[in-house]
């Protein structure tokens, strides 16, 4: 049952941007999809209803169609216990059940949430891919301790929104695979390694033969890469890190 108002044609770029140059390699070929306007905000608190529990191409997880009683439909990502029918309310008193929405400091320490908000009002931004769920370690005040997938444990406004439950399809990880071609329909062209280049292509292209690297592992445009850090060590966010994921 899907709603065709929330749909929009994805417009291909092929890892192109908009001078046409590639900024994104391997990229192109991709089926033609249509992009689904996901509700990140949840700012309407009226109660909805689970109408369908959808397949979304352009995410991992599925997605979930909500019916309000005024006749607006809206989705959101599924949680793993969402099921058809189920009531659903976004609010600061919500009772703590899947897939109803909340401030940090109004959910239990150890209850798995997703779609968290970095910022107070900027919708959901962490925690939306399939089988990820976020836990509360403790609140503080204004301020809540939160411990992410990757590890990282972060401080977070005890009043920043968060959707309660692990977001649905847990079992992709286990998915495989069955042909080459299934990467091409999602877009994904093949990857060459660089080592089997031409040196004018790439900097650890040449040789006689099978070569090693031969130098510090670079991108194709001479960058540090393979481990090398990128992020800023005076970044104005680094405070907020508690612990991070390595």
């Amino acid at each position: 049952m899907t709603h065709s108002p929330l749909f929009t044609i994805k417009r291909k770029t092929s890892g192109r941007d908009s001078k046409g140059h590639v900024s994104t390699r391997h990229r192109g070929g991709e089926q033609k999809r249509f992009l689904r306007t996901i509700d990140w905000q949840r700012e309407k608190t009226a109660e909805a209803t689970v109408a369908s529990i959808e397949y979304d191409p352009n995410r991992s997880a599925f997605i979930a169609l909500l019916h309000y009683k005024d006749g607006d439909k809206r989705y959101i990502l599924a949680t793993t216990l969402l099921k058809v029918g189920d009531n659903v309310v976004s609010s600061a008193t919500a009772p703590i059940k899947d897939g109803n929405h909340l401030p940090l400091k109004n959910i239990p320490v150890g209850v798995p949430i997703h779609a968290l908000e970095f910022q107070s009002g900027r919708g959901a931004q962490l925690v939306k891919s399939a089988g990820n769920a976020a836990y509360i370690q403790s609140i503080d005040g204004d301020n809540a301790i939160v411990k992410l997938p990757s590890g990282e444990i972060r401080q977070f406004s005890a009043g920043c929104f968060a959707t309660v439950g692990q977001v649905s399809n847990a079992d992709l990880m286990n998915q495989k695979l069955s042909k080459a071609g299934q990467m091409r329909h999602k877009g994904i062209r093949p990857t060459v390694r660089g080592v089997a280049q031409h040196p004018d292509s790439h900097p650890h292209g040449g040789g006689e033969g099978r070569s090693s690297i031969g130098m510090n592992p670079k991108t194709p445009w001479g960058k540090p890469a393979m481990g090398k850090k990128t992020r800023k060590r005076k970044k104005a966010s680094n405070r907020l890190i508690i612990k991070h994921r390595k």
